[in-house]
């Protein structure tokens, strides 16, 4: 069985390769079935066995990446939609299979596993049709390719409302946008100020035989993704995954103000904890700045924990399980009743922005999310203004490429608060788009991820 290596599975996905295929690809359809009835992408990984699901993830990111694809060929081979399970497990072997330049396995090869999951399954009475299905795919795969050429969701592996949107808001980039998203992000890593600088710690990965970049003031971005565990001082928190874009928050809010002083920093929405021990780490081990970390879900709050911990933190972050759009919960537990110097809000959002990490969110979101989300935005930003100190600074920023999420929620917000003024700020970051020169703090975000920052200040 000949096997082709392509970035998602390695280093993890490769010792997956003694396992059935037909296993996987069984397990990869029941994870797209799990997805496409609304369950997230993690969900979809942890219902396979623990051993499997590194090749189990590699291979179901790929087939979200081809989906759009995929359900167009297999409109052209079955008219009438077959039944759900069925239906997975035929676009999971046309996803892999169509693009013989990505193709994981042979064509032939996954026709005939995919064949052989339904004949161990429960899909025995379906396994004709999946053989016939695929046979005639193998015979005719340039005409039937060539006739969901003009399809954009095939072209572009994205629901139609979802191209019609970044059309509109970026009409100039779109194209670039999607092709970015349907791409397979870097693995960037954030290294503690206060315990090396990026050049050191390149030089401790280069030791190691592994090939790095450095960006920005204190990102590293690997060649190729590794295990945390296989990280030089991870355990210790000298490093920290994180994605560029997200590691412009921490100096972007900081930069200017007097970390001499005992500043008091809220951090709104702040699981996992990355941004909160970047604050720490950016102002430094002799700063008094204390920072308020508030999460909504107990679970991931947990994380929060678990972060400052590693970095060794813990001290001076005070960590609540609190809705940051309601105050009057926690303001009193957090900081005494006395109003903050800086707010960090990252708000919850469509995650349009890290699509190439979490291919599911294409294929999970629906076009009123993202209505319904800005409302939630708007209600949090309203409800965090009144907690900052005249003189102080919010950084209002989410992982979206949507405007609606971005530009023009800032711009309705500046429109009912005349005390709100805009900073120098990043704005919408594209993804696969490098930013421009001056537009970033220090000298650059790397191969980031889409993002949007506003950094306001209130007036007396």
């Amino acid at each position: 069985m000949t096997r082709k290596i392509f970035p998602d599975t390695a280093p993890a996905a490769q010792a997956a390769a003694p396992i059935p295929l037909w296993q996987q690809l069984a397990l990869v359809a029941q994870g797209l079935q799990m997805i496409l009835s609304g369950q997230s992408g993690t969900a979809a990984v942890a219902a396979a066995p623990a051993r499997l699901r590194p090749g189990v993830q590699a291979l179901l990111f790929q087939v979200l990446r081809q989906l759009g694809r995929a359900q167009a060929l297999r409109k052209q081979l079955a008219p009438k939609a077959p039944p759900a399970k069925v239906d997975a497990l035929l676009c999971t072997a046309l996803a892999l299979a169509w693009d013989t330049a990505q193709a994981p396995y042979e064509p032939f090869t996954l026709v005939n596993q995919t064949v052989e999951a339904a004949k161990r399954g429960s899909l025995q009475r379906q396994a004709g049709f999946l053989n016939a299905c695929l046979r005639r795919f193998l015979r005719e795969r340039d005409a039937l390719v060539a006739a969901t050429d003009g399809d954009p969701v095939a072209r572009w592996n994205h629901p139609q409302w979802w191209i019609d949107r970044l059309k509109a808001d970026h009409p100039q980039d779109w194209q670039r946008i999607l092709q970015a998203n349907n791409a397979h992000a870097p693995m960037s890593l954030r290294v503690n100020r206060q315990k090396s600088t990026p050049a050191q710690y390149q030089q401790a990965l280069t030791a190691i035989h592994i090939d790095s970049r450095v960006f920005g003031a204190d990102g590293v971005e690997l060649a190729q993704p590794q295990a945390v565990q296989a990280l030089p001082g991870f355990a210790e928190g000298v490093v920290s995954v994180q994605d560029g874009a997200a590691q412009l928050a921490a100096p972007l809010l900081l930069q200017g103000l007097d970390l001499d002083q005992p500043l008091q920093v809220l951090d709104a929405c702040a699981a996992p904890g990355g941004k909160t021990a970047h604050l720490l780490e950016f102002a430094g081990a002799a700063s008094p700045l204390q920072v308020t970390a508030l999460e909504v879900d107990a679970e991931r709050s947990a994380r929060i924990h678990d972060t400052l911990q590693r970095t060794g933190l813990q001290d001076h972050a005070k960590v609540l399980v609190a809705d940051a759009g309601q105050p009057a919960q926690w303001w009193q537990q957090a900081n005494g009743g006395q109003l903050f110097d800086a707010i960090l809000l990252d708000a919850p959002c469509t995650a349009s922005g890290i699509v190439r990490r979490h291919p599911d969110v294409r294929w999970l979101r629906r076009d009123s999310d993202v209505a319904q989300l800005a409302a939630i935005q708007a209600q949090i930003l309203d409800a965090l203004w009144p907690l900052l100190k005249a003189g102080g600074r919010l950084l209002y920023c989410t992982c979206s490429v949507f405007k609606a999420e971005g530009d023009a929620q800032i711009q309705a917000f500046l429109a009912r608060n005349s005390q709100a003024q805009l900073l120098a700020s990043p704005g919408h970051l594209i993804p696969g788009i490098p930013a421009q020169a001056g537009q970033l703090p220090d000298n650059g975000a790397g191969d980031h991820d889409g993002f949007f920052y506003a950094l306001l200040q209130k007036h007396a």
